[in-house]
């Protein structure tokens, strides 16, 4: 009488009765979702339209350039402007912040200059000195408006007139643009030595007035100076940067074909190593919790609850109370260890022998370790196209002009104007020093009207090219080690170029499969992305249901990505295998790892727990080899070591990069063994290791399964 506990094999969907013709992945095979595979192509083809149309009307130097209050850029060739290339401001007491200099929004007027001024002085002071020396007013007049050359005009007619500036300060450039050169003297903000200067009015100012029109500017003009260090450390160390990525690769293909040999070895000394970190972790708290306890007047009594929340957690850890639940918690975590261990040994083993057999399967089609190098390839295509494109949308459009002004209270400020007009209106008289100066580039036709529209779109089919690409590697991978396990006589019966074949099939009749699973998982990142901007913009709000439902919508689709992405991998593998459509594959993915569900929980940790020992084992061991290295500790080749400024740069990019290789490796043995694995559970399902039905896993699999077989026969009797 089965218990009410069972669940029939019908609940998860019926086993796969033996098919004989069956031997692996099938090659007579059809197109499948053939009407996602269209959209899919016209989806290309409008991206590819949407690109040109950018290419057509945008300007990419309207973003490299920066532009005046005319709207011309600055040191672009064929201009007048050509030997021009930086932005200067006429009054930089009027910007408020860095950000708004940035954006061009700073209401002063913005010259193209060849340089930054040098020195302090005033339009009064020029005017006084040149009646007896010409050169203040040469140097002076290339801060002006081109064409003005009338150093006697009234200072109040030139302020009216924006003619030249009232004051100039030293400056240097940062960003194609004039700042403040400012310098820290002994703690003492200063600007060329001093610490006060004159404005164009003759008050005397604090150069702590210009720090807060440029606030941060002097940490972005440090942030540039360690930038060119770190650009000449890479310029000096690059082929000893490359030589430890070539270690890397090394090494992290060795470790992968050594796999075979140490997996089982690895695997145990991680799970005893835990085990005891944690009974560790349990005699300590207990050491400390007695500790405690027998202080005659010390803390020991006192509970959690006496002193309530506080802010420094090293005031519980003062307390006995604290130590007995660490040591509680712990000793909860070391027994559903060991109780795990004791029920899942045997699907310990199996995962050790899938582990194994994904190194051997691996060593048999070497050519599949070499596969992300495609992948990075379309994937850093895909990356540029989104990024010109999305570069060339945001330049589009006219220059745009608007009223800037002074005033607070000036009813014609941010309104937009025509520059040639604007002396012929009345806005100078009712807003007395506002000008008509460049603002941003935009227009109001159809096209322009839409282009944060044209730039989700961008986005979205970004996104959709992205897991398309990956989607084509994992099905390509996912067919080349299908072919490996249903081979019977391994490796004769392996097929001959059995990486490209499965590429081949993938791109020829399982394109639409492909595109629409990554279109579903490119929706839900979609609707990621405008949470995380939504929860951007509350931030500084006060409404807390708002934020929390934000919150909430956020985990949500956290989730949904992370399990759409592992039904989508599994759904590949068995597109890979059978040919069937993607809902199909997904439906069939799904049944048979839930009627394994407890051997893919196995699995997937032992999985995780080898590769993250891996790459950190690959990428902690490079990296110390380069500290050594760089740090001229290894004698042998002191001289060697090229000169740099920050030994932490080459050592970083090492560490990163040669992280960044073994998790491209890693993942191609990840979709081994779980190609592996799900073909090992259809095994199962089709055949009974008879003759008639035999078996198509490894020797040493198959070995384990008996035992399992026959404890459960044993059990039953």
């Amino acid at each position: 009488m089965a218990r009410k506990t069972d669940i029939p094999p019908s609940y998860y969907g019926e086993p796969r009765k033996f098919d004989p013709g069956f031997r692996g992945p099938i090659h007579n095979r059809g197109c499948t979702d053939v009407v996602c595979c269209v959209v899919f192509v016209i989806f290309i083809l409008g991206y590819i339209a949407l690109g040109t149309v950018a290419w057509i009307h945008g300007d990419p130097r309207k973003v490299v350039y920066p532009t005046d209050s005319h709207g011309q850029f600055c040191g672009q060739q064929g201009t007048p402007n050509a030997n021009k290339a930086i932005l200067f401001y006429f009054n930089i007491l009027q910007c408020a912040n860095p950000a708004v200099l940035i954006n061009l929004q700073c209401p002063t007027t913005q010259l193209c200059v060849s340089k930054c001024p040098d020195r302090f002085a005033t339009y009064l002071d020029m005017q006084y000195n040149y009646r007896y020396n010409n050169s203040y007013w040469e140097y002076y007049r290339q801060f002006c408006k081109p064409g003005f050359d009338n150093p006697r005009k009234s200072v109040a007619q030139v302020l009216r007139d924006e003619d030249c500036p009232s004051m100039i300060v030293p400056s240097r450039p940062f960003l194609q643009r004039c700042f403040p050169d400012f310098i820290t003297r002994n703690g003492t903000l200063t600007v060329a030595n001093k610490t006060v200067f004159k404005d164009g009015l003759g008050k005397t100012r604090s150069v702590i007035d210009l720090r807060d029109a440029a606030n941060g500017i002097t940490s972005l003009l440090d942030a540039k100076e360690v930038g060119m260090k770190i650009f000449e450390d890479y310029a000096n160390s690059w082929y000893w940067i490359l030589i430890g990525l070539v270690i890397t690769m090394v090494v992290s293909l060795a470790f992968i074909l050594l796999l075979r040999f140490t997996a089982g070895v690895l695997l145990w000394l991680i799970i005893f190593g835990v085990i005891a970190v944690v009974g560790y972790g349990i005699w300590h708290c207990y050491w400390e919790f007695s500790t405690l306890r027998g202080k005659p007047h010390g803390d020991g009594d006192v509970t959690i609850s006496d002193i309530g929340f506080q802010t420094d957690f090293r005031v519980y850890l003062q307390l006995s109370q604290t130590w007995l639940i660490f040591m509680i918690s712990l000793s909860v975590i070391e027994a559903v260890i060991i109780v795990i261990l004791i029920f899942l040994r045997r699907r310990v083993r199996i995962a050790i022998a899938l582990l194994k057999e994904g190194s051997r399967a691996i060593g048999y089609i070497m050519s599949t370790l070499f596969y992300p190098i495609i992948t990075f390839v379309l994937l850093a295509i895909c990356i540029a196209y989104w990024a010109v494109t999305a570069v060339f949308l945001a330049s589009s459009g006219d220059a745009v002009y608007k009223v800037m002004s002074t005033q607070d209270k000036c009813v014609y400020a941010n309104l937009t104007c025509d520059p040639e007009t604007f002396s012929q209106t009345n806005v100078t008289k009712v807003c007395p020093g506002s000008q008509c100066t460049f603002a941003f580039y935009g227009g109001e036709s159809l096209y322009h009207r839409y282009i944060f529209v044209l730039q989700l779109c961008n986005l979205l089919v970004f996104l959709w090219l992205v897991n398309f690409t990956i989607a084509l590697g994992q099905c390509t991978l996912a067919g080349a080690f299908a072919s490996y396990y249903w081979a019977l006589r391994k490796p004769q019966d392996i097929p001959s170029c059995p990486l490209f074949s499965s590429f081949s099939r993938a791109v020829r009749y399982h394109t639409g499969s492909l595109a629409f699973g990554s279109l579903i998982l490119a929706i839900v990142q979609m609707f990621r992305i405008v949470l995380e901007y939504l929860d951007h913009k509350l931030k500084g709000a006060h409404n807390a249901f708002a934020r929390f439902l934000i919150c909430c919508l956020k985990c949500c689709f956290w989730c949904l990505e992370h399990f759409i992405k592992f039904m989508n991998r599994n759904a590949y593998i068995m597109i890979a295998i059978y040919g069937k459509n993607f809902c199909t594959s997904a439906k069939d993915a799904f049944f048979l790892l839930m009627r394994n569900v407890v051997r893919v929980a196995v699995l997937d940790k032992v999985t995780d727990f080898l590769l993250f020992l891996g790459k950190v084992l690959i990428s902690g061991s490079v990296g110390v080899l380069a500290f050594f290295f760089f740090t001229r500790k290894i004698p042998v080749i002191q001289e060697e070591v090229p000169s740099l400024n920050y030994y932490w740069v080459p050592l970083l990019t090492v560490i990163f990069g040669s992280y960044l290789i073994a998790h491209g490796f890693f993942n191609v043995y990840a979709m081994c063994v779980d190609t592996l694995f799900l073909c090992f559970c259809e095994d199962l399902e089709r055949n009974d290791g008879s003759p008639l039905k035999p078996f198509y896993m490894s020797p040493q699999l198959h070995r384990i399964l008996r035992r399992e077989q026959g404890s459960k026969l044993y059990a039953a009797s």
